[in-house]
């Protein structure tokens, strides 16, 4: 039994874990490491679909990990699914109707099978997914996806978002759906109820954690609902203006080591 036994951590990967360069410094894998050894589990939150995500390194993250912003819990170990909550066919409907009201508008979908699916692709899309190294099948209607979805991507352009969120604030009460904000270039629909919050307990849940063990570590508004499922919240000083409102605790930047300094102050506090 080691000194963080019982204890969960979870981090937010781009902006906490990782550097600006994209990497997780040598520091930071070395306390990892240190964790783990003294009984500690950890894991990584994240906005990537399991398909998107090339980062798993069983050294430093011996936990499922939360895809998809928590949507879904992947054992890369073990290769199984813990728990999914993805979107059934009936609420997959949405994607029809968007159709409709937006003709060609470009639709990615990631399905729980870890295919993905693409419907009107335009240049944005081939980008995503040649980034992601994801492959990936053209189609023409949400029929021809597999169900369920984890998460359904509408690569609009930031020019367009603001128009399809309106219609979305319109439209998707008919679905057991919400989306996700956005100003940039892609709106995401999830099934309500998921999150990154939700997903951190059923995590917990899945691995036996006191609640009062669970720990969190993030920079962004997407991350708020994961920090405030926490017993204790770490957010960077790189952190965006909401995340440090509500952090328990403000940390070195990601740049400076954030999740080290954060096992640090959980040894402090808890050990």
């Amino acid at each position: 039994m080691g000194k963080f036994s019982g204890f969960l951590l979870a981090s937010d990967f781009d902006g906490t874990l990782a550097d600006s360069q994209g990497r997780i410094p040598e520091p930071v894998r070395d306390k990892l490491r240190y964790y783990i050894a003294e009984g500690g589990l950890f894991t990584v939150c994240t906005g990537r679909t399991k398909q998107g995500f090339h980062l798993y390194s069983p050294d430093i993250i011996n936990a499922p990990v939360l895809v998809a912003n928590g949507i879904m819990a992947y054992d890369f170990a073990a290769e199984k699914t813990v728990f999914c909550d993805g979107i059934g066919r009936e609420d997959a409907g949405i994607v029809t109707a968007l159709q409709r009201a937006f003709p060609g508008l470009c639709i990615e979908l990631y399905s729980a099978d870890f295919r993905s699916f693409a419907i009107c692709p335009n240049d944005r899309t081939r980008r995503h997914f040649a980034f992601q190294f994801i492959e990936w099948t053209e189609i023409s209607t949400v029929d021809e996806a597999a169900v369920p979805i984890v998460k359904i991507m509408l690569s609009c352009g930031a020019a367009h978002g603001g128009e399809i969120q309106r219609w979305l604030d319109l439209s998707i009460g008919a679905y057991r759906l919400k989306y996700i904000p956005s100003t940039g270039d892609y709106v995401e629909i999830i099934r309500s109820n998921t999150g990154k919050g939700i997903g951190l307990r059923k995590l917990a849940s899945a691995l036996g954690a006191l609640p009062d063990r669970v720990f969190a570590v993030g920079d962004g508004e997407n991350d708020l609902e994961m920090l405030s499922a926490a017993s204790q919240c770490f957010v960077p000083e790189n952190g965006c203006a909401a995340a440090k409102t509500a952090a328990s605790h403000i940390v070195r930047s990601n740049d400076e080591g954030a999740v080290k300094h954060a096992i640090e102050m959980i040894e402090a506090l808890y050990c």
